[in-house]
């Protein structure tokens, strides 16, 4: 899962990314309103936290903007402010949840899995798809109540698919969304094959149908029909 941190104040900021980047969700952090509104323009994020107070402009447009360029995104206010005008105005705008400072890390952790168990998964920490089971708080998938060995990336490119399903993704979205700043690094994104092709392998030899299909010169598409 990929979540983007907007927070003005950087020690909490790299306090945040440290503690939920250890639950191996992808985080990109900026500090201000410039950046934020370059990066939810450029790319898809799954859950956003949104500080208020930037030092160029107002959290709340940032909502604005997501609301209306990511509406499956779920989004989460953080500030200091502690007035019930700026939590109605927020939620009112479409934010999802709302934590005052100072809060605890493992508070926000909670509330980041619950927003997207709700909007992605029917508020089950279960997927079930068909033979597939992934279960999202211990990043185990079962095909046929046998569990498969797969890598970090070759979970969180399953997980992608099947919040995805039925549509295509290309190679650079695939990147851009599991490897997030990373993906900048790479000269060609050929390599998403060689994953793909293994997690395809995985699934199959423990008895799953081949859902994962390739579209000729696009990128692939986890389909059920």
């Amino acid at each position: 899962m990929k979540i983007l941190l907007i927070e003005n104040e950087k020690d909490l900021a790299k306090s945040i990314v440290d503690f939920i980047g250890k639950e191996d969700f992808i985080v990109e952090a900026v500090n201000d309103y410039s950046t934020a509104e370059e990066k939810i323009n450029l790319y898809e994020y799954d859950c956003t936290l949104v500080d208020l107070m930037l030092p160029d402009g107002s959290g709340l447009d940032i909502v604005k903007k997501l609301k209306k360029l990511q509406p499956k995104c779920g989004i989460i206010i953080i500030t200091a402010k502690n007035t019930i005008d700026d939590k109605l105005t927020g939620l009112d705008l479409g934010a999802d949840d709302y934590l005052t400072k100072p809060f605890h890390l493992a508070e926000l952790n909670a509330r980041i899995k619950s927003i997207l168990r709700r909007r992605f998964y029917d508020g089950s920490s279960e997927i079930i798809i068909n033979e597939i089971v992934i279960d999202t708080e211990k990043h185990e998938v079962k095909v046929n109540n046998k569990i498969v060995e797969l890598t970090r990336r070759e979970y969180d490119i399953l997980l992608f698919f099947i919040s995805n399903k039925e549509k295509v993704l290309t190679k650079e979205s695939i990147v851009e969304h599991i490897w997030g700043d990373d993906a900048n690094a790479f000269d060609n994104f050929d390599f998403v094959y060689t994953h793909i092709k293994n997690l395809r392998k995985k699934l199959i030899e423990q008895g799953a149908n081949d859902y994962i299909k390739s579209v000729y010169g696009i990128g692939y598409k986890f389909t059920i029909k």
